[in-house]
């Protein structure tokens, strides 16, 4: 395990190391806009099964993906449509997370019953290296099921030591809610997690559109995925 610490002599640096490591097909634990995330490519099978253990997650509990625009939705989803698009116009870079028909092909670790989670994160380390690296990346919040989630690269190596291959150190971030799910797969939007983005203003969106409103209260904020 590597430790890099971001400072304005090295960012470069650490950026250029986390590319690598992720080309290599490696783990890279780095700040995210509100906490340290756990990234990997999208089509890197071994680093995926590795942070699965890491975490002790179900299998049944997908890993959500980050992109780094709009554009590259289509290496993931096959068909995101027009709703879907207009929210990540809306709300990205942010924290709302889409629901989307998964493109053929993905991995179990990252789809379920051909669905597939993406967004493109706010301002963050994670979100340069994201379009850095041009693929799409897991950024699952770097601690174990039932944990709270990592703030700082000193969490991340308390919770996982030597089980990552480079940690980012960013310095602490601000912690706050999950990103906001909302469910685009079908004819209605369904908000599935209520998070940083709240209902009503999905509620409000939805109108826009003169489409049905969110379905059911959503769940309340809870622990990050």
């Amino acid at each position: 395990m590597h430790l890099v610490k971001i400072n304005t002599n090295h960012s470069e640096d650490a950026m250029n190391e986390a590319v690598k490591i992720l080309r290599q097909g490696g783990i890279v634990a780095c700040p995210t806009e509100s906490s340290y995330g756990l990234c990997a490519r999208y089509d890197g099978h071994t680093a995926l099964e590795r942070i699965f253990a890491l975490k002790g997650q179900r299998r049944e509990k997908p890993f959500p993906l980050i992109i780094g625009s709009i554009q590259d939705l289509l290496l993931v989803s096959q068909e995101p449509g027009p709703v879907a698009l207009k929210l990540a116009q809306v709300f990205w870079p942010g924290p709302l997370t889409l629901l989307l028909p998964a493109k053929d092909g993905l991995s179990g670790f990252i789809s379920k019953e051909g669905k597939v989670a993406v967004r493109v994160p706010g301002p963050s380390f994670a979100l340069e290296l994201v379009k850095r690296l041009g693929l799409p990346l897991t950024a699952t919040s770097a601690n174990p099921s039932g944990l709270a989630p990592a703030t700082s690269a000193r969490a991340v190596l308390d919770y996982f030591g030597g089980g990552v291959d480079l940690i980012i150190d960013g310095g602490s971030s601000p912690g706050g809610p999950p990103s906001t799910i909302v469910d685009v797969t079908g004819a209605d939007i369904k908000v599935l997690r209520e998070g940083a983005i709240n209902s009503e203003q999905i509620k409000k969106f939805a109108l826009t559109l003169k489409t049905p409103h969110p379905g059911p209260t959503p769940k309340g904020r809870g622990e990050k995925d």
